[in-house]
């Protein structure tokens, strides 16, 4: 679909870029000739990623242990990436979700997800934007969002807050930052099945069936399908689009808005403390 040298040689930031969508866009951008630099809390995750894109593809990737919920480890990350030259491409891509009851949760919950999906993704786009603005240089953000952040859905209430946030961010600076030659995206995603994050959503197979019944195309959509279209929205040949968030989900969103909300008919209560988030050790 696209020629192999489309992202050559604009240099790419993907953060939450070790794993799931983010390593899936890490690996398409490669291909397609791009300097890829990944950033993620764990740093022998994102190592490991490395290790292995760099064996199959054609650009050059790098691997960045960053907190993206800390300001001060964004900015000197995107200092450490500026000394090899300025990026091209921001992709807000980090992100944190689970299904729960909201009056469950705790405010330290909805910091989490907040913290990550929202001013993570506020401070990796003002340390690009001031950088680009500064130099008079181009760039690109692309962000991921959900297709629930317009309407909001039960059961992922901090996501939902998040994402929202994180469209208005994208409308709005596009206006504000597009004579700058700044341009704004977003991708909307429905179902699609990654390690991990998938099944702490959906733990139960009938959950699935459930989603897919939802599904106009009956189907989830694949990592290969997200990642061609964030090539695209990337690249030059997109140039015009600014400002817009495209939704990707088979037609799920027009069968019924709010992604999650019909889990309070499906799960059990047994279900639901199996769904609670378990505190981690680390990072």
């Amino acid at each position: 679909m696209f020629q192999s040298d489309l992202l050559h040689p604009k240099r790419i930031l993907i953060t939450g870029g070790g794993t799931g969508l983010g390593k899936a866009m890490a690996h398409r951008f490669l291909q397609l000739g791009a300097t890829v630099y990944i950033c993620g809390r764990r740093k022998d995750v994102l190592e490991q990623t490395a290790a292995e894109l760099s064996e199959v593809t054609n650009g050059q990737i790098h691997a960045l242990a960053c907190d993206v919920r800390n300001l001060d480890a964004v900015e000197a990350m995107i200092d450490s990436v500026w000394e090899a030259g300025p990026l091209d491409v921001l992709v807000n891509n980090a992100a944190g979700n689970f299904i729960a009851r909201t009056e469950e949760l705790s405010p330290r919950a909805f910091e989490a997800v907040i913290g990550i999906v929202l001013l993570g993704t506020l401070h990796a786009t003002m340390a690009c934007g001031r950088r680009w603005i500064k130099a008079g240089h181009k760039g690109t953000v692309l962000s991921i969002s959900a297709t629930y952040a317009p309407v909001g859905s039960a059961y992922v209430v901090p996501s939902a807050i998040s994402k929202a946030g994180v469209e208005a961010l994208t409308r709005s600076l596009a206006v504000e930052w597009g004579n700058r030659g700044i341009r704004m995206n977003a991708i909307a995603p429905g179902p699609i099945p990654t390690q991990g994050a998938f099944s702490r959503l959906l733990p139960r197979p009938e959950l699935e069936a459930l989603a897919l019944d939802r599904n106009p195309l009956h189907r989830f959509g694949t990592v290969e399908e997200l990642a061609n279209l964030a090539a695209f929205l990337i690249s030059d040949g997109s140039g015009y689009i600014n400002g817009e968030v495209v939704r990707m989900d088979g037609g799920e969103f027009l069968q019924g808005a709010g992604e999650f909300s019909n889990l309070g008919r499906a799960l059990t209560g047994e279900d639901w403390e199996s769904l609670k988030p378990r505190k981690r050790s680390s990072p």
